[in-house]
């Protein structure tokens, strides 16, 4: 893709502010700039997917390093999920292109409303919730994470951060922590794949990842300064706009 001064602004501007949204939410963005790159840009969408990931990586480990500072992830936890997330994304990426992905993408986004509905009601109402399960088991969390990615290429951040704080009790910020173990070394095996295949607009992939790793910070220190409860309500509302985009664009397809 060659740039005008128009379009170089306007990734630029992607960039940026996806950048900022990983850091705030622990996610990748590829959610939003996948639609973005294919809408706009015009990119066949297996392009888009692999162009978005080449900003979705550096993001993901500026903030995964970020969190890691501020909430520190024991070894053999972040190891496990790292794992498990990385075997399930393996194993859905052999069988994703057998699926109707518009479909899929449709229940995806029913399933965050139903997500993002729980998680709002439940902040508003400060019930004291308890731990589900223990946290030995966190790894598990890992395979939700793997298949959102595996299936979808994105959303893996979406699903494991509700799962983390409603299973095993955790705050929001250490939740989003070990949502972003889930994501990036996914993240990183799906750009080898997509690459391999010639599926990335390197020029734009870069200039996106550049702009978002001036950001990502910035929007980690707001997620370390935010309340809890105002940090889930903010992820809650960011969860159903996400889930509307994907049915609206499902809707306009269909």
């Amino acid at each position: 893709m060659s740039f005008d001064l128009i379009s170089l602004i306007g990734v630029g501007l992607l960039g940026g502010a996806l950048g900022f949204a990983g850091g705030l939410f622990g996610i990748g963005g590829g959610i939003v700039a996948v639609p973005v790159l294919a809408l706009l840009f015009g990119m066949p969408q297996p392009v888009a997917q692999g162009t978005a990931l080449v900003m979705m990586v550096p993001n993901l480990l500026i903030a995964c390093w970020r969190y890691a500072r501020r909430d520190p992830i024991p070894l053999w936890e972040g190891l496990g999920i790292a794992f498990t997330a990385t075997f399930s994304t393996w194993l859905s990426a052999q069988v994703a292109n057998s699926i109707d992905q518009e479909l899929l993408r449709a229940f995806f986004a029913v399933f965050l409303l139903l997500v993002a509905a729980r998680m709002f009601f439940q902040t508003r109402s400060d019930a004291q919730s308890r731990a589900i399960i223990d946290r030995r088991f966190s790894p598990l969390v890992g395979i939700a994470g793997g298949l959102s990615m595996g299936l979808l290429g994105v959303g893996g951040g979406l699903v494991t951060a509700p799962l983390f704080s409603r299973l095993f009790n955790l705050p929001q910020r250490v939740s989003q922590s070990l949502g972003l173990v889930v994501v990036t070394p996914s993240a990183l095996i799906a750009l080898s794949a997509y690459a391999g295949h010639g599926n990335v607009d390197w020029l734009t992939g870069l200039c996106l990842a550049a702009s978002g790793a001036v950001t990502v910070s910035s929007g980690v220190t707001l997620a370390h300064k935010l309340p809890d409860r105002q940090l889930k309500l903010v992820f809650s509302a960011m969860m159903t706009v996400t889930a509307a985009w994907l049915l609206v664009g499902h809707l306009l397809k269909a």
